[in-house]
């Protein structure tokens, strides 16, 4: 078959732009939970769940989407920080804290599993499945991406693994305490020299020394709230941000900024936010940070500190200071929230919904777009570190 120059030419131009596209490619991934339910206030396995999720969402180019689906082990269970996407956006790390207890469907206990799903692969496919430790929650890749590590909820390790290319290897675990500790989300400091991992079961912030791939419990702790849960820096890594998740009492809970300059590091300022700051994430450019809170909406209808909406809230980073900027109102029983590139574009994940709701932000104000639907309960997010 032969081509006229204009239709080659055309042909060319497309080619150019599909290449172009996919370079450009920006991800968020979302892992999703078909196995619990919220039912007036009470969190329970599902009659008839469905499969565990993750969906694979592109950012650029319009409107938030769905790309690619595949069945993986997830959790609500522990902060929605299950995910973490390596910086060229190559692999995905999806970790399942929770299992259908297999001697009673009517309950779970704890899992151990760490998914690795390939994201340059068309589509997307699981490359391995791992296991970390019981309870296996937050997890994070250092920003050399040599490194992983997963908080161990139900056993009160953090898990090792190395990385080489996207395989993964276990190397090790670093115990923090008993299993009532309850190790959260790790961060990697951006020189990745240290690390901090939230413990909510006694309310401290573990800090790890981290030296190639030795890392070890410098046992020293920060103390920022109650419950300290999901934790985030900035690009420039000077500061940290933590949510405070509470006792679930009806009282404002907090979120706390963590200096990272100061030697040692330490918590130099917090704020109130409302109701169960479940998620947190620093908008790229370092100058905002979004909070998912639960409001009360996870509440029995009955209780005084119900509310029929979460909150997503937007606060200023200003050196040390952190400001309210606006808010809006979101669904129920909120999770995690994740950042477009260019700080303008947030997904918050709401599970009664089985729905991610999607806002612009002008650095003012939150505007709401077309919520992006699930099949699975969205329960983790995350996109690739700045």
């Amino acid at each position: 078959m032969r081509f006229s120059k204009a239709a080659l030419a055309l042909i060319t131009t497309s080619l150019v732009a599909l290449a172009g596209s996919t370079a450009q490619a920006e991800l968020a991934v979302s892992a999703n939970d078909g196995k619990m339910v919220l039912e007036n206030g009470v969190a329970k396995v599902r009659a008839q769940p469905v499969p565990d999720s993750v969906a694979i969402i592109e950012l650029s180019g319009g409107a938030p989407r769905i790309v690619a689906e595949l069945p993986v082990p997830t959790s609500v269970v522990g902060p929605p920080s299950s995910v973490a996407v390596a910086a060229d956006e190559s692999f995905a790390l999806v970790t399942g804290a929770m299992k259908i207890d297999p001697a009673d469907p009517t309950k779970q206990v704890p899992d151990d599993k760490l998914t690795v799903i390939d994201l340059k692969s068309s589509p997307p496919k699981v490359l391995a499945t791992l296991q970390s430790g019981a309870g296996a929650a937050g997890v994070s890749i250092n920003r050399a991406g040599t490194l992983a590590l997963v908080a161990n909820r139900a056993e009160g390790t953090v898990s090792v693994f190395t990385i080489s290319g996207n395989t993964l290897t276990a190397a090790g675990k670093v115990a923090l305490g008993d299993a009532k500790s309850g190790p959260s989300h790790p961060m990697f400091s951006r020189d990745g020299t240290s690390a901090l991992v939230t413990r909510d079961g006694d309310n401290k912030i573990a800090v790890l020394t981290v030296d190639g791939n030795k890392v070890e419990y410098a046992k020293r702790d920060l103390t920022a709230g109650m419950r300290p849960y999901q934790i985030d820096s900035t690009g420039s890594g000077d500061v940290a941000v933590v949510a405070n998740i509470g006792t679930g009492s009806g009282d404002a809970d907090t979120i706390s900024l963590i200096d990272m300059r100061a030697k040692p590091v330490r918590v130099v300022s917090t704020v109130s936010v409302a109701q169960t700051p479940e998620g947190l994430k620093i908008s790229p450019d370092g100058a905002h940070v979004a909070v998912t809170a639960m409001n009360g909406s996870n509440k029995p209808k009955a209780s005084p500190f119900y509310n029929d909406f979460g909150l997503l809230q937007i606060f200023r980073i200003n050196g040390t200071t952190l400001t309210p900027v606006t808010e809006a109102k979101i669904g129920h029983w909120c999770q995690g929230v994740a950042w477009s590139k260019d700080s303008k574009t947030l997904l918050a994940q709401c599970m009664v919904e089985n729905a991610i709701e999607t806002f612009t932000f002008d650095g003012k104000t939150l505007t709401k777009g077309a919520p992006i639907a699930l099949k699975a309960s969205p329960a983790g997010i995350r996109t690739a570190e700045p």
